[in-house]
């Protein structure tokens, strides 16, 4: 019987005589006749029974493993359970390992000590939880990545749902004569809801990758997902409605405040700058930053004031910031352009806006779904919502509609 790498070799080849067959064959129209076709469908069908063949003998090998185990004395603990490890839970050294492990295992055959490490993160939709030390640095990526997640006050819970008391009007003092009665003026509080709504996405790696040493697998992984997530998260922190999504900063009843309304569509005044910084509250001011989409920030550059100042100010020194009436610039490709009704400069405090990050970002292999192309598919989700605590605390220049 021919080994697993013999097979593996086999498919190889065949795969790229089917690839080249393919290439030589084609008509003038770029297609194949109905024999040609006909004899590509064959050596297709080949590729794929090599690969069947190929994951049967790899689940006999991994099944073979775990009967050689010995079985005359009764597992009482979990497997390493009395060696010396300071962390718990998913942060363990042995979870991390048995995660990665079992991230490269050939079909996802899981053996009973990798299984029971990583028991303590499994996830209610049938995938693990990635170690803690993995998913801090997802999270860092996002950050890094996402110029609402810098800003915003990012908090996690382990639930489902996260209410948060807000102050909708405040109390005041009076004046009063002596012996007066002073009379009640309470704050009145009122609550806002954070959710959590899912981002997911899949990544495809072939097998050749996964069994390639050399290969940074956690590291592609972080890269991958963190671009990914982060812009899904971006996109709706700043445009989601709320629906299936965080409600974003822009959105027209849960969002920021309209603080100027331009009077062209497509245009902007240094005037309509100056309004919008001061339509903000001084409180707001301290901490505000700037917005924008690239478009819209090469019209602002050109902008000056009554002495003929530009409102735009470049960085002095590399790591420093642009600024606009000395308040940092930030662009985001998802804010919207210059067009008619669009909102297109913020200008605020983004801490008033909460991001809810629910504990645990999910991760799954799917093992038989591409088998056929020699890939293996990994499956990311988190679960997260956003939204504007406090609207005074930033407003928007909307374009004249």
């Amino acid at each position: 019987m021919a080994t697993i790498l013999e097979l593996r070799e086999k498919r190889a080849k065949a795969w790229e005589a089917t690839k080249a067959f393919l290439d030589t064959h084609r008509t003038e129209k770029g297609t194949l006749t109905a024999e040609d076709d006909a004899s590509y469908s064959r050596m297709e069908q080949d590729i794929t029974d090599l690969g069947k063949e190929i994951n049967r003998l790899e689940r006999q090998e991994a099944l073979d493993a775990e009967l050689k185990l010995p079985v005359s004395k009764p597992l009482t603990e979990r497997p390493d359970a009395n060696k010396q490890d300071t962390k718990t839970s998913r942060a363990a050294d042995a979870y991390k390992s048995a995660f990665w492990t079992q991230t490269r295992s050939k079909d996802g055959v899981t053996l009973p000590e990798i299984r029971n490490a990583l028991q303590i993160g499994v996830d209610s939709e049938g995938g693990y939880l990635c170690p803690d030390e993995f998913e801090h640095t997802l999270i860092q990526a996002l950050k890094a990545d996402n110029i609402v997640r810098e800003h915003a006050h990012v908090f996690t819970t382990s639930s489902g749902s996260h209410k948060i008391p807000v102050v909708t009007s405040k109390g005041t003092a009076s004046w009063v004569d002596e012996e007066g009665a002073i009379p009640e003026s309470d704050d009145v509080f009122g609550q806002q809801l954070i959710g959590a709504h899912k981002v997911a996405t899949l990544i495809k790696v072939s097998e050749e990758l996964l069994n390639d040493s050399a290969f940074d697998l956690e590291s592609y992984f972080t890269t991958e997902f963190a671009r990914r997530i982060g812009d899904k998260e971006e996109d709706a922190f700043l445009n989601g409605n709320g629906t299936g999504k965080p409600t974003g900063i822009l959105d027209a009843t849960s969002g920021a405040p309209v603080g100027v309304t331009a009077a062209g569509a497509t245009a902007i005044t240094a005037d309509e700058i100056i309004t919008l910084y001061y339509s903000l509250g001084a409180p707001y001011r301290k901490n505000a930053i700037w917005v924008l989409s690239d478009a819209t920030i090469a019209v602002i550059r050109k902008l000056k004031d009554g002495n003929g100042q530009y409102l735009w100010q470049p960085a002095l020194h590399e790591g420093q910031f642009d600024t606009l009436l000395g308040k940092k610039i930030f662009t985001s490709p998802y804010m919207p352009t210059m067009a008619a009704g669009n909102k297109s400069v913020l200008f605020g405090d983004l801490q008033f806006y909460w991001i809810g990050d629910r504990q645990g970002v999910t991760f799954r292999r799917l093992n038989e779904r591409y088998a056929e192309t020699g890939q293996v598919g990994f499956l990311a989700s988190k679960r997260v919502d956003g939204k504007l605590i406090l609207p005074e605390a930033i407003k928007v220049l909307q374009q004249h509609a």
